[in-house]
């Protein structure tokens, strides 16, 4: 009995497997952070190699809140034929798809945005690139309209849920840490402060898309910093976004700033090595009654498939090892469990720079070298 090709349920969202693309940023937006035929090619092959539900790139609500080039963009209606596009093409392959939504904060640069980064306090932070402007009144209640315009429309161009990042140090994090916000009004201070964001983002969206549409939360077990956000914390506000009505935690954790504990560690070859956020997740699940998956460096369908039979969580989140195989869910479901080829090296994000669009590099060598040998 293999649990983890079971469906699995957001909500009213039906999968047909608990096996889910995490998000990442795939570089292959236009200059407008619009979707592009390349990107549509790109998430509707995942589909066809089976994956239960894709979460796209992440997705930058306002201009101010990108990050890398490539990077997708929900700022206006100007979205909706595309993303409505992309869409139909998952569906058409058999797939589900969900927008996530973010905004970089501190962690992007003004080279990139064309202005100061805002964050929820002007500090000098390991993870900034720069000193940012604080975030006023105004602005926050501006990002956070930005957050369910980019949900609503979303939802018009007929995806199947939206995820909120939680995670990772962008500004939802930045908010919840108390090494980035330093806010002494209702916005910081206690943990009812500094996720008083978060929660007013999940209301606003909530009102935007109606009770019945999924909303999801990719959310840090822990900051994996001295002093930062911890499993304490985490737990207390997935509790919250349970008794709001989320429809589904996804646990990562860390930020750049923290370093062998950063969200995407190299060098996973080992069964040890895998689900690194895994005890977060277990904890958060024994706290909520919504469904919990992780995400973090998981290769192996039996481990996978062992921790979803014990109820350990309800679904397992992966992303660079579909980036060497998408059609890894249909092989797995094939009967050929082997391992996931993927090495953990992370060269898979430099084309995405130079070449406009990630790709695995050690895959495109051994083809090089199969073509060489013929």
């Amino acid at each position: 009995m293999r649990r983890a090709l079971d469906e699995a349920r957001f909500g009213n969202l039906t999968l047909r497997n608990r096996l889910v693309r995490s998000a990442t940023w795939e570089g292959m937006a236009d200059a407008d952070g619009l979707v592009t035929p390349r990107l549509i090619s790109y998430l509707a092959n995942l589909a066809q190699g089976g994956v239960g539900l894709i979460i796209t790139g992440y997705t930058a609500v306002r201009p101010d809140g990108r990050q890398l080039p490539g990077q997708q963009g929900i700022y206006g209606d100007n979205a909706l034929p595309g993303l409505t596009q992309l869409t139909d093409a998952v569906h058409g392959a058999g797939g589900k798809i969900c927008v996530q939504l973010v905004h970089a904060g501190g962690q992007t640069n003004s080279m990139a945005i064309g202005q100061s980064p805002v964050a929820p306090s002007a500090i000098q932070a390991s993870q900034y690139a720069e000193i940012p402007q604080e975030l006023g009144k105004t602005a926050i209640a501006d990002i956070i309209a930005c957050f369910a315009t980019a949900a609503r429309i979303s939802k018009t161009a007929g995806c199947d849920a939206v995820q909120l990042h939680g995670g990772h140090g962008y500004l939802i994090s930045q908010f919840l840490s108390p090494l980035t916000n330093l806010r002494t009004d209702e916005y910081g201070g206690s943990l009812t402060g500094r996720s008083r964001f978060l929660m007013d983002v999940y209301q606003a969206i909530r009102t935007a898309v109606g009770a019945d549409f999924p909303i999801l939360i990719k959310l840090n077990g822990a900051d994996n910093l001295a002093g930062g956000f911890d499993i304490d914390e985490a737990t207390e506000v997935a509790r919250m976004l349970d008794g709001e009505g989320i429809n589904g935690i996804e646990i990562t954790s860390g930020t750049p700033a923290s370093k062998d504990l950063a969200p995407i560690r190299t060098g996973i070859s080992t069964r040890e090595q895998e689900g690194y956020n895994l005890p977060h997740a277990v904890r958060i699940k024994n706290a909520v009654s919504c469904p919990v998956g992780v995400v973090g460096g998981f290769r192996s369908f039996e481990f996978i498939d062992g921790i979803i039979r014990r109820e350990e969580v309800d679904f397992v989140a992966m992303c660079r090892p579909f980036i060497r195989e998408p059609a890894l869910v249909q092989r797995w479901a094939d009967g050929h469990e082997t391992h996931a080829r993927c090495i953990s090296c992370n060269g898979c994000f430099k084309p995405g720079l130079k070449e406009g669009g990630i790709y695995c590099v050690v895959d495109k060598i051994e083809e090089e070298n199969r073509q060489i040998s013929l």
